[in-house]
C-alpha cells in the first residue's frame, strides 16, 4: 500500500473537471491553471476520472493522458486517486496500472454499469478486483447513474478484503450513510466520504472524513474551510460556510433543462474565472445563450459573497 496516502484519506477532496479544448484533446493549460487554483485553496487530494472528470466518456488515450499530467503537476504535493469505472473489467485494470505505473496514491470504482449486476456479483467483481489491481482501490456509490448500490451487507464483506481503503457516498441517502458508519465503526483507517456538497457540514459534523465535491474545483478555500469549521465543532461558522455552499449549489447546478447542468455550471464558472475552456465531451454540449448569461451574472455575485465571507 502507497504510504503516502492518509489512513484514513480526509478532507476536501475535490472531483476534477477534464479541460477538453476539442473532443479528444485535453486543455493542458487549463488543466496545469486548475490543479495550481484548488491546491492553492488548500484541498487535502484530488479525484481524477470520476462523474465531474466525464471519466466514462473519454477514449482510454486521454484517460492516460490526464493521469500523466495530472501527476506531472501535483508533484506529490497532495495524494491523486484516478476513476477507474468502465463497462469492461479489462480496461479498469488497465487504467488502474497505468496510474500506478505514474505513482498514482489509489483508484475508485463504481459498479459497472449497463449491465444490472446483482449483490453478489457485485462482490465477487470486487473480489476479483483485488487480484489484479496494483493500488488500494475506494468504492463508488453513485446509483443515480449506475443503477446499482453496493448494499450494506455487501459492504460489510467487501471491507474484509485487502486493500479496500475507503468509499464515496454520491446517494444522498444520510440513512444508508449512517448505516455504513456504523457497519464501519471497526475499521478506523477506512475513509467515509460523501459527493454530494449540500451534505457536507452534517456529514463530518456527524463523524465522517470529508467530501468529494464538485463545487471545491471552483472555490476550494470555501470548502476546505467548512470542512475544517466542521472538524471543531464551530457550529456558527459551519452554518454561514455551508449556506455558502448552498448558495453555490442553487446559483451553479440547477440553470437550464438538462440532467448535465451541474457540469455545464462547473465548466461554465470555470472559463468565466479564466481557468480554464468549458468544452464538454458528447453527447453534452457548453451553455449558450440565455443560461451563459445567467452563469456569469451569478458568478459576478458568488464571486463578492465568497470573498466577504472568507
Amino acid at each position: 500500500m502507497n504510504r503516502k496516502l492518509p489512513s484514513p484519506l480526509r478532507g476536501i477532496i475535490p472531483p476534477m473537471i477534464t479541460p477538453l479544448l476539442e473532443k479528444n484533446i485535453l486543455d493542458r493549460k487549463g488543466l496545469e491553471c486548475l490543479i495550481e487554483h484548488m491546491i492553492a485553496g488548500g484541498i487535502h487530494g484530488l479525484f481524477i476520472l470520476g462523474s465531474s472528470g466525464e471519466g466514462p466518456s473519454l477514449s482510454y488515450n486521454l484517460r492516460r493522458e490526464l493521469i500523466q499530467e495530472t501527476y506531472r503537476i501535483v508533484k506529490e504535493r497532495i495524494p491523486v486517486i484516478v476513476g477507474i469505472t468502465d463497462t469492461s473489467f479489462v480496461e479498469s485494470v488497465n487504467i488502474a496500472k497505468v496510474a500506478a505505473d505514474v505513482g498514482c496514491d489509489a483508484v475508485v470504482i463504481a459498479p459497472p454499469y449497463y449491465f444490472h449486476a446483482g449483490q453478489e456479483e457485485l462482490i465477487e467483481y470486487i473480489r476479483h478486483l483485488i487480484f489484479e489491481l496494483p493500488l488500494p482501490f475506494f468504492l463508488y456509490n453513485m446509483p443515480s447513474l449506475t443503477k446499482l448500490t453496493f448494499d450494506p451487507d455487501s459492504i460489510k464483506r467487501i471491507v474484509e478484503f485487502e486493500n479496500v481503503i475507503g468509499l464515496k457516498d454520491s446517494s444522498g441517502n444520510m440513512i444508508y450513510f449512517h448505516q455504513l458508519q456504523y457497519i464501519l465503526k471497526a475499521r478506523r483507517d477506512f475513509s467515509l466520504l460523501i459527493g454530494p456538497e449540500e451534505l457536507l457540514a452534517e456529514t463530518i459534523l456527524l463523524g465522517g472524513h470529508g467530501g468529494i465535491c464538485g463545487g471545491a474545483n471552483l472555490f476550494p478555500s470555501l470548502y476546505v474551510k467548512l470542512y475544517e469549521a466542521a472538524v471543531a465543532d464551530d457550529l456558527f461558522l459551519t452554518r454561514k460556510l455551508h449556506e455558502a455552499v448552498i448558495n453555490v449549489a442553487n446559483s451553479l447546478y440547477n440553470v437550464g433543462k438538462y440532467k448535465s447542468s451541474y457540469l455545464k455550471g462547473i465548466k461554465c464558472m470555470l472559463k468565466e474565472m479564466g481557468i480554464c475552456e468549458d468544452f464538454l465531451a458528447e453527447p453534452f454540449h457548453c451553455f449558450r445563450g440565455p443560461e451563459r448569461q445567467i452563469i456569469q451574472n451569478n458568478f459576478t455575485r458568488l464571486r463578492t459573497e465568497i470573498k466577504d465571507l472568507l
